[in-house]
């Protein structure tokens, strides 16, 4: 069961949820999450007894030492609320681990917790490793069943079939049960996908930008994904095989993406930019 603490009332609230696991290569999917309830300043008022839905061989509990004082921390799903100013609605941050079991009461959970909360919007958010270059920009797909989602958002049709995670059970039983549901997926080079991707996590950050209509503070993360940049780069320049798989990626990326440099592709940039500065104020 959900064990929630106060809950205030939410404006038009949305959901934001990843999960640790199948559907997080490079971590960049939970590590946005955390991003967002770090710059947002998320509050957590619920959690789910991780009793009913994990493996504790698989996801151990951890020995921490909080005020001096040793003590279990047991890692479930847990849900946060955020009310950034510049959105105008309110956020609902879902971070979690994979179910080992029970999926389908693990999901009716969540779904329960989000129409009793009235969410309007259910975002899920991947990623997963795929045949493309670090040096290239991470692509990120946002995909929805609903035809009127995807007019809305300019998104394009799911037409994946085959083995599924959490991730892709949350986002069918939210547009079952009359959400706006959302998947967004960022592509991570599997060359570099077992290490943390801060390039990729910025990329989904900036989908979800899009998607929000609203700019969301970067923080560290560009800084940090040229950094990761870097360290692939250095590894590349020590192994010929690896360097010319690399331009062989890069090559076959940029023919693929040369739609994109659109002039609709090329306004919205311009018009997140727009946004981002009037956030920052005049230098």
């Amino acid at each position: 069961m959900i064990e929630l603490e106060d809950v205030p009332d939410l404006r038009n609230p949305v959901v934001i949820a990843a999960f640790e696991g199948w559907n997080d290569a490079g971590e960049a999917a939970t590590a946005a999450v955390d991003h967002l309830a770090e710059v947002w300043e998320a509050e957590p008022i619920a959690a789910l007894d991780p009793e009913d839905y994990y493996d504790f061989q698989v996801n151990r509990p951890r020995a921490v030492v909080d005020e001096g004082r040793r003590r279990i921390h047991w890692r479930t799903t847990r849900i946060l609320i955020a009310r950034p100013s510049t959105l105008g609605r309110d956020v609902v941050l879902i971070q979690g681990i994979e179910p080992s079991f029970r999926w389908r009461a693990f999901t009716i959970e969540l779904m329960e917790f989000a129409q009793e909360a009235g969410v309007e919007a259910f975002f899920t958010v991947g990623a997963l490793m795929a045949d493309v270059a670090h040096t290239r920009p991470i692509p990120v797909t946002a995909t929805s069943d609903s035809e009127d989602v995807m007019h809305r958002y300019d998104l394009e049709p799911s037409r994946y079939e085959g083995p599924t995670g959490i991730v892709g059970v949350l986002a069918d039983a939210a547009a079952q049960a009359g959400l706006e549901s959302i998947s967004c997926w960022a592509a991570v080079p599997h060359y570099a996908g077992h290490s943390p991707s801060p390039k990729a996590t910025l990329a989904l950050i900036g989908r979800l930008e899009e998607l929000l209509d609203a700019p969301i503070p970067h923080g560290d993360l560009p800084e940090e994904a040229r950094a990761w940049e870097r360290g692939i780069n250095e590894l590349a320049d020590t192994d010929d095989e690896v360097a010319e798989y690399v331009q062989s990626l890069e090559e076959a990326q940029d023919t693929a993406e040369l739609p994109e440099a659109s002039g609709d592709a090329i306004a919205r940039e311009f018009e997140r930019y727009l946004r981002r500065r009037g956030e920052e104020g005049p230098a």
